[in-house]
């Protein structure tokens, strides 16, 4: 036989799975009855009576009385006598579920059918507005209004030809847009804003051949997917560092290039033949969970880059230069390692290590923390080895 606390766990995702029905009138999800589950068979009622479930009906009888609902009951035998044993909780509204539910649900239920009478006033078309309602639900009263306002624009405007961040809108941004186009475009009944989509992505890169440096040539570069672009010489080396300075920085190396990493970035530099084709392809983030993620990913989108200076020795060497706040501020937490099917062993067993609960050291070694000449003599062993 179900608690109180086992019902009300029920009630509270009924209540989730349909509160945006209910704020626009639709569905009919109360009243509703929820099962206590009492035993079926005789026997198996009257084995836990005593101890449970004759004092979980005195329990029910004082939990119905403080709360907006209704206990049923039906009448069963019990040894020699006839008991009304409790079957079913009666919920009737969703603000009642709201009451037993109990937190923020009330204020979150009237703030949400506030929004849907606005809605219905201002879109009184809008093909299911409780979809609508439900996405809306963390945003401020504000952020709901400039919704609508904006939504009420695309209505009357085309913005055909501009980018995000032109649309002569006061008070929204070209990110802000981006993240509500499915809101908007529901709202607007339109299939597309007309909006020019993002410049394609980019990579940025150092050149680190002496010989081109001494003649004067440039030093830093960009490709652009998609663009015509062949790098000033084929590289035979490529380094992908995950931070910027280190790749603006690397010493000098024959036929090298330094790649900007710039976090997830595969799928960009995976586009550049010139880039994958390099005899020599390697990779060198930081130190921590983070950064073996981002290496995983990157050989995921197809660079498939050899790692420098993120294994155990690394980590021995450096770790008293280390920190457990990552790159935001937070707190580094121990935690479940992901799959990253492909990171090798030995780097899976440091990635592995850092995330271990009962690991004394750092969680997090910045690479700009191991000297550059300390990375220039592992890129020149990691070619003598590859």
């Amino acid at each position: 036989m179900k608690t109180p606390d086992q019902v009300v766990a029920d009630a509270r995702r009924r209540l989730e799975n349909t509160w945006h029905d209910q704020a626009v009138g639709a569905g009919q999800a109360w009243p509703h009855k929820f099962p206590l589950s009492v035993p079926g068979k005789k026997d198996a009622l009257e084995s836990g009576w005593q101890k449970t479930i004759h004092p979980l009906i005195r329990t029910w009888r004082d939990w119905v009385a403080q709360h907006p609902v209704r206990l049923h009951t039906a009448s069963r035998q019990v040894f020699t006598t006839i008991q009304d044993v409790p079957s079913h909780l009666e919920i009737f509204t969703p603000d009642d579920a709201a009451a037993v539910v109990g937190g923020d649900w009330a204020e979150r239920l009237e703030r949400c059918r506030r929004r849907a009478a606005l809605l219905a006033d201002v879109f009184p078309a809008a093909p299911e507005p409780q979809r609508i309602i439900r996405a809306v639900d963390g945003h401020t009263d504000t952020d709901f209004a400039l919704l609508l306002e904006v939504a009420t624009w695309f209505t009357r405007n085309d913005a055909s030809g501009y980018t995000p961040r032109q649309v002569p809108i006061p008070g929204v941004h070209a990110k802000w847009l981006n993240t509500h186009q499915p809101l908007i475009l529901n709202l607007a009944c339109r299939e597309s804003l007309g909006l020019l989509p993002a410049h394609p992505p980019r990579i940025h890169f150092t050149y680190l051949d002496p010989g081109h440096l001494a003649t004067g040539g440039r030093r830093h570069d960009s490709a652009t997917v998609g663009d015509t672009f062949a790098p000033v010489y084929q590289p035979d080396l490529v380094i992908v560092s995950e931070n910027k300075d280190t790749a603006i920085h690397f010493p000098p190396l024959p036929d090298g290039i330094a790649v900007e990493g710039d976090g997830f970035g595969g799928k960009a530099a995976a586009s550049f033949s010139w880039l994958t084709s390099s005899r020599h392809l390697l990779y060198w983030g930081d130190l921590d969970a983070y950064g073996f993620e981002i290496l995983n990913g990157w050989r995921d989108d197809g660079v498939l880059a050899t790692s420098i200076l993120m294994d155990q020795a690394t980590y021995d060497t450096y770790e008293p230069f280390g920190t457990n706040t990552d790159r935001k501020g937070k707190p580094l937490q121990p935690g479940i390692p992901k799959p990253l099917p492909h990171l090798t062993d030995a780097e899976r067993a440091v990635y592995e290590r850092l995330l271990e609960p009962a690991l004394q050291g750092h969680r997090r070694i910045e690479q700009e923390r191991v000297p550059l000449s300390v990375a220039n003599a592992a890129v020149q062993a990691a070619i003598r080895d590859i």
